[in-house]
């Protein structure tokens, strides 16, 4: 193990690598790029890296990207998400790191640099080593190593005169690349690297084959004049307790830089910041051949627009740009950062024992997510991670966990958090699983080696202090976690918690690992992490876990249209139960294990339903376990907000690839019933229903008393009459859940026989619904039998494109019919009848009551060319019918 400590602060403030956030003139080496096997290349990178070397018989890569991307583009392997392909692509742990070790070139145009001017190549992350060539030349004076650190190279003297430059790159596997034997990292030995341990396999996904090895992230050039501006640095302070509307008391905004003179002369400028139309100078003078940290003199912001979690308020972003005027006149670089007014504070709450967290001196109770990674193969893009992040908004989230067995997410990650108002933790990239908090047979190596990973702790530390300044900018990102479910060990620990944040961040609490208990003490109640499966709703509401549980979630089987995405036709069977006495308790076909359906799956959580007589039938009754999950968790643990939890994370709410295993919407981002269930329950307005004492109950998840409100409870039966159960007049206070009346024997003896149907609504002084939840509840027997009698209800549909790309749906439902149950609506192409993804639903899998009506906002993707698409909707008693859009 190397060991280069104590790590210096002055190294740590002005040697790392940066990557501009927007630079005065830099653009993206994005195509155009060609790749070769190492096998089939015997000359080196200074002659491949001259323009006499011909590449015309490379083949075209994907950059960014990695060898699996461009052998997927290239067609010489197949899609590894479908079926059981991925068995068919040689795992690198047979097959060699030669295998998949490859030669990357890319031609690109850039004239010799003017006067003063200074060209410089940035590398945003390689996987896992590389040496770097530029017109015959090498750049790095060693091997770079490490997934996680930045390059920058200074090339204003290595570009050709005819301004015809060949960039060459030979990119390394990760050693070891671990053996994927099924366990969690597979032997854990790919730990010893400091990247990411998923790609050895893990419980939802399978290996990666190529272990990710690439260059996976952007390359860029940029142009500066003689000072570079590196690493700003942004700090807001919002002293007091704050409320997102009115007039602000003032912020302070503090502002730092790392300013580079790469030139052989000193040189004197000006260093100045603009923000909200008031600017920050200061006159600096920098030796040459030299980086200087440079600090300027606060901003005191006037009446400030505050940035907000999700659905406590609005956020909004400033254009701050920081530039460098050489003797005041001429601009040198430029940076533009954008900047949410807001600070996050944290305090102990003695009566859950466990850590709250406040903004803007709010406390917010936290309903989170945890993301492993947006693609296993790092196939990212700023849309697709702007749709993802929108479905975690839209679920009524306001808190991401970025998982430590991925990576630090990408700056276009934080970018969609900080637009959506969603809090960030990222953790760092330990895991308990290869990490060596367990004994385990799986492993390689014991657990006291396993302890000491990765093999390079200089390497670690000094990664992780060039993605804090990565990322230290964006006011989502809300806390540090030094480990999934273990901390790095002690030397690592300590750099990050004494040296490294409090350095280069210096504002954000430092957790150190996922569920520590300085984050919340976990034995009251003697609950624990997790469960991860189907449960009993009632258990959401009566079982104790910990008071700020990492990690709890369910299931999330896809509809029929998701399934047939990767499953073969011939792999579509639904699942056997075969009773809880047999071993095991269901027969699952193979592909579905491989796709890590849980084992502990749906089938006995369906047979109230009905015991499925088709795979379209199972995942049709799968929708309606999805929904009741995940609503029924949010549910319960509002229902204890600041008695039992200050906060909850779900494990998980997606996949990276197309796995069965916990997750709101599929790979190919179309939502299942879930996303639904758990944006209705996370609602920050919400009237609900406690299975366990029959008691209705309210939650506010805001910072005002509501008032002047009613509580409207009714039953229906299968044949859609109605009976009124009560109502009273409501008032909650701010931030707080509260019991109003039980629904206990009027509500046993109208389900008694059939089951029953439950509205909760809470309506306005102009009896407008501002809240509302619908249930469906079991007989006395435990079953469905009343649905599955349920008559056809005549639903009338219809729909009408309001503005680009947004079409209004009306669902309306006769009187004297029954309810019209459980309607999954769907926009898709009017030709092919596919689904438009990804889409955007005001809601789904809705119930529409007798003699009411209810109207759904859908926005989707606009297909150039494509004509107006249609609508189908399709319910438990509404058969599917397709809709022109007007």
């Amino acid at each position: 193990m190397k060991h280069k400590l104590p790590f210096l602060l002055s190294f740590l403030f002005l040697n790392f690598f940066h990557f501009p956030a927007t630079s005065q003139t830099s653009y993206e080496l994005n195509a155009g790029w060609k790749c070769q096997s190492i096998a089939k290349v015997k000359e080196n990178g200074h002659a491949i890296s001259k323009a006499t070397y011909s590449t015309a018989t490379w083949q075209p890569a994907v950059v960014p990207g990695t060898v699996l991307t461009t052998q997927l583009a290239n067609q010489q392997i197949p899609d590894p998400f479908y079926g059981m392909n991925n068995q068919r692509i040689p795992d690198i742990y047979t097959t060699g790191r030669d295998y998949y070790t490859y030669w990357f070139a890319k031609d690109f145009q850039e004239a010799p640099p003017q006067k003063n001017e200074q060209v410089w190549l940035h590398l945003r992350g390689v996987n896992y080593s590389c040496d770097v060539f530029l017109n015959g030349q090498k750049l790095n004076d060693k091997t770079h190593e490490g997934m996680f650190l930045r390059q920058s190279y200074n090339i204003t003297q290595h570009l050709a005169k005819d301004g015809k430059n060949r960039l060459a790159l030979v990119v390394f596997p990760p050693d070891p690349v671990g053996n994927p034997n099924g366990g969690q990292g597979g032997d854990g030995t790919i730990a010893k690297n400091v990247t990411h341990q998923y790609v050895a396999g893990w419980d939802w996904i399978q290996p990666i084959r190529d272990r990710n090895t690439g260059i996976w992230d952007k390359v860029t050039i940029e142009k500066t004049q003689l000072i570079n501006v590196k690493n700003p640095h942004i700090i807001t302070l919002v002293p007091g307790k704050r409320k997102p509307e009115g007039t602000q008391a003032p912020a302070t905004v503090k502002v730092s830089a790392e300013l580079e003179n790469s030139t052989d002369k000193k040189v004197t400028g000006v260093l100045q910041y603009t923000l909200d139309r008031k600017t920050v100078s200061q006159k600096v003078t920098l030796p040459a051949k030299a980086t200087q940290l440079v600090r300027l003199k606060d901003l005191v912001l006037q009446n400030p627009k505050l940035w907000w979690p999700n659905t406590y308020g609005a956020q909004p972003l400033y254009h701050l740009q920081l530039r460098f005027l050489v003797n005041g006149k001429t601009v040198s670089d430029e940076e533009t950062v954008q900047v949410g007014i807001r600070e996050i504070q944290r305090e102990w709450n003695v009566h859950t024992r466990s850590m709250q967290v406040l903004v803007n001196g709010q406390k917010i109770f936290l309903k989170g997510a945890n993301w492993i990674i947006s693609d296993a193969m790092l196939r990212f893009s700023p849309a697709r991670y702007d749709a993802e992040l929108r479905f975690h908004r839209d679920m009524n989230l306001n808190l991401m966990r970025v998982w430590g067995g991925a990576l630090v997410e990408r700056p276009e990650f934080f970018e969609a958090c900080d637009k959506y108002g969603l809090l960030v933790i990222q953790d760092f990239w330990i895991t308990g699983d290869a990490n060596g908090k367990w004994v385990d047979p799986m492993k390689k190596d014991d657990q006291w080696t396993r302890r000491k990973y990765p093999d390079d702790h200089h390497l670690f530390l000094t990664s992780a202090a060039d993605q804090v300044k990565m990322i230290r900018n964006h006011p989502s990102l809300a806390m540090w976690c030094g480990g999934n479910e273990i901390t790095p060990p002690k030397d690592l620990l300590t750099a990050l918690e004494d040296s490294i944040l409090p350095s280069l961040d210096g504002t954000r609490w430092f957790i150190p690992y996922s569920n520590a208990d300085s984050m919340s003490f976990n034995s009251i109640g003697g609950g624990g992490d997790g469960p991860y499966t189907i449960q009993p709703i009632s258990q959401f509401w009566a079982y104790r876990t910990w008071p700020f549980n990492s990690e709890v979630g369910s299931v999330g089987v896809g509809d029929m249209e998701s399934l047939q995405r990767f499953l073969p036709k011939e792999n579509l069977i639904a699942p056997q139960y075969l009773g809880p006495n047999s071993k095991p308790t269901e027969k699952v076909d193979s592909v579905w294990h491989y796709h890590n359906y849980t084992g502990v799956g749906y089938e006995q959580h369906l047979l109230p339903y009905g015991a499925p007589t088709s795979i379209e039938d199972f995942a049709r009754k799968a929708q309606l376990v999805n929904y009741d999950q995940y609503r029924g968790l949010m549910e319960g643990f509002s229902s204890h907000m600041w008695d039992w939890y200050t906060g909850t994370i779900i494990w998980k709410t997606q996949n990276p690839w197309t796995s069965m295993r916990g997750q709101l919407y599929d790979y190919y981002l179309d939502p299942n019933a879930g996303l639904y269930g758990l944006r209705n329950g996370s609602a920050p307005l919400h009237i609900m229903f406690d299975p366990v004492d029959s008691m209705v109950l309210a939650v506010n998840n805001s910072f005002e008393i509501k008032r002047d409100m009613m509580l409207v409870a009714t039953a229906y039966d299968m044949a859609g009459k109605s009976t009124s159960l009560g109502q009273v007049i409501v008032e909650i206070g701010a931030s707080t859940s509260k019991k109003y009346f039980p629904l206990k024997g009027s509500l046993r003896k109208l389900a008694k026989d059939k089951g029953v149907f439950l509205s909760l609504r809470l309506l306005n002084l102009e009896k407008n619904c501002i809240s509302s939840n619908f249930y469906w509840l079991a007989d006395a027997k435990g079953t469905y039998s009343g649905l599955q009698e349920l008559t056809n209800a005549p639903l009338q549909v219809a729909a009408k494109q309001s503005a680009k790309s947004k079409i209004e749906v009306t669902l309306s439902n006769p009187a004297g019919q029954p309810v019209a149950f459980f309607n999954r609506i769907s926009v898709v192409h009017s030709l092919t009848g596919q689904r438009l993804l990804p889409a955007f639903y005001s809601d789904n899998y809705v119930s529409i009551l007798p003699g009411e009506k209810q109207t759904i906002t859908v926005e989707y993707t606009t297909i150039a060319g494509a004509p107006l698409p249609s609508i189908t909707v399709e319910g438990w008693n509404v058969p599917k019918q397709t809709y022109l859009v007007k």
